[in-house]
């Protein structure tokens, strides 16, 4: 059986948002379609040969005072401190996958720091990079999809998502 053109098949629509996101803001490098899954940053890691901290994890959260969703950009070697993260936001809750996916429009292991998916009635996801992510020169993230990843470097990241640098991981041991 032969393998399908990459240039003829159509990609997901996030990973298509995603593209055309980063397209507007003139990055220069387009998204790249992995051959395997990385739901996980440990999976992204491994697939790009890469260390873990390289990898520009998005973890959602849900403001408790108006649902809004609340986006955290941070290595994938460091976990997001919550208590850390409502100094910023106020009370939050987890945020499960339905919620992830009508907020951002993208699903749990491909949720991207830009291209939301426009949400009627609803704001963007706010958003937050944790400055941990600036020990490194290159960092990549989510296309949209699990397959999909983009390369740039933090002070990139910060420019092309507007987002606040912040402290919002943990200690590390």
């Amino acid at each position: 059986m032969q393998a399908p053109d990459e240039l003829t098949t159509p990609r997901p629509d996030g990973f298509q948002r995603v593209s055309a996101a980063l397209l507007a803001l003139s990055h220069d490098h387009p998204p790249l379609w992995l051959e395997v899954a990385a739901r996980t940053s440990q999976e992204a890691a491994d697939a790009l040969g890469v260390s873990l901290g390289q990898i520009a994890k998005s973890v959602v959260f849900r403001r408790k005072a108006d649902e809004q969703a609340v986006l955290v950009i941070a290595s994938g070697d460091r976990r997001v401190d919550e208590k850390k993260l409502k100094e910023h936001t106020g009370p939050l809750s987890r945020a499960d996958a339905d919620y992830v996916k009508a907020r951002t429009g993208f699903s749990i292991g491909g949720v991207s720091p830009l291209g939301f998916a426009p949400i009627e009635g609803a704001p963007a996801p706010l958003l937050f990079v944790d400055r941990e992510l600036f020990r490194f020169d290159i960092i990549w993230a989510a296309a949209g999809h699990p397959n999909g990843v983009f390369k740039m470097t933090p002070q990139q990241l910060a420019a092309l998502t507007g987002a606040s640098v912040i402290d919002v991981v943990q200690e590390s041991a």
